[in-house]
């Protein structure tokens, strides 16, 4: 997906609030937009969700299935939850049947199955907000695009979000996000991005945002030519596989592998290559369910003594 010179002012004599926009967003990539309260991230994220239109400029390459969040959940709306997400699962394609079941599983990750009945006006702040992050998830977007998903959710269900950005991009997915919260997703491979002025600029030093398609390269495990191997922060994954079933042999022998508690296995793997663990895992025949995934901090340098 590409936004080329893109722009965007309300009204043709107010100030821009974004212009000459430059972006690429490949698939399969975590991508953090930052920037000020005010600033213009939400304003960028409605442009890349297609809820709004930019002034000037092009916007090419949307997945034809795309889920926003927005920073504000319209709750008042005369429907159940359960009937609010079947809905939503019908617009973007899915049959009633299918529609309810997504909805009844995603309603029971978070921890909201026993509010499916209840009316939207009166769900709490929080479970509203698991409603509004279930929707975007019901069809497998392509791109999906959260701004604040995780504000208003309680510690399991931010959890449980977090994986499911990891399964998305695992799958193929685009996950574009705003988060107040530094350490969100801290340790997962992502280019990151900062509204300042009106312009978009990469992090200095963000080599992900400076070629997003070597953060795809890294994360399918095939470094370009001149690319180097880095040491640094880890990752580790609890997943549950079928029963009696070998990790994937596709993994190689790079993930450091042991015992999960509760069950399952546990591998450490060098960030730059979680995202290709998690491919492997959900792309398994039968596929492993992620239980856990968890940053984990660069290894102290070994020092040895020279006799």
């Amino acid at each position: 997906m590409l936004l080329a010179n893109v722009g965007r002012r309300y009204g043709a004599r107010r100030p821009w609030v974004l212009r000459g926009v430059e972006l690429e967003l490949p698939r399969a990539a975590l991508v953090r937009i930052e920037g000020r309260n005010g600033g213009g991230k939400s304003t960028l994220l409605r442009l890349v969700a297609g809820v709004d239109s930019p002034s000037e400029g092009r916007i090419t390459g949307r997945p034809r299935r795309t889920a926003f969040v927005p920073e504000r959940f319209p709750a008042a709306l005369p429907l159940t939850a359960l009937a609010y997400l079947t809905h939503l699962g019908r617009v973007q394609g899915l049959s009633r049947g299918e529609a309810a079941s997504r909805a009844e599983v995603w309603l029971e990750r978070f921890g909201a199955a026993g509010h499916a009945r209840r009316p939207l006006a009166e769900l709490s702040k929080g479970t509203s907000q698991k409603v509004a992050v279930a929707q975007a998830l019901l069809a497998d977007p392509g791109l999906l695009v959260l701004d604040e998903a995780w504000t208003g959710l309680d510690v399991p269900a931010r959890a449980e979000l977090d994986r499911a950005v990891l399964d998305r991009t695992a799958a193929g997915g685009t996950v574009v996000f705003v988060d107040h919260d530094p350490r969100r997703l801290a340790g997962v491979p992502c280019a990151r991005y900062r509204v300042q002025g009106v312009a978009v600029l990469p992090v200095a030093g963000d080599r992900a945002a400076d070629d997003p398609a070597a953060g795809n390269r890294a994360a399918a495990g095939h470094p370009a030519a001149g690319d180097r191997a880095v040491e640094g922060p880890r990752v580790r994954i609890e997943a549950v596989g079928p029963p009696g079933a070998a990790a994937p042999s596709s993994l190689g022998a790079e993930p450091i592998a042991g015992p999960a508690p509760g069950g399952g296995i546990a591998l450490t793997v060098p960030a730059a290559r979680s995202d290709a663990v998690l491919r492997e895992l959900l792309t398994a025949d039968p596929p492993w369910h992620i239980r856990a995934v968890s940053a984990l901090p660069a290894p102290e340098p070994v020092i040895r003594e020279t006799p």
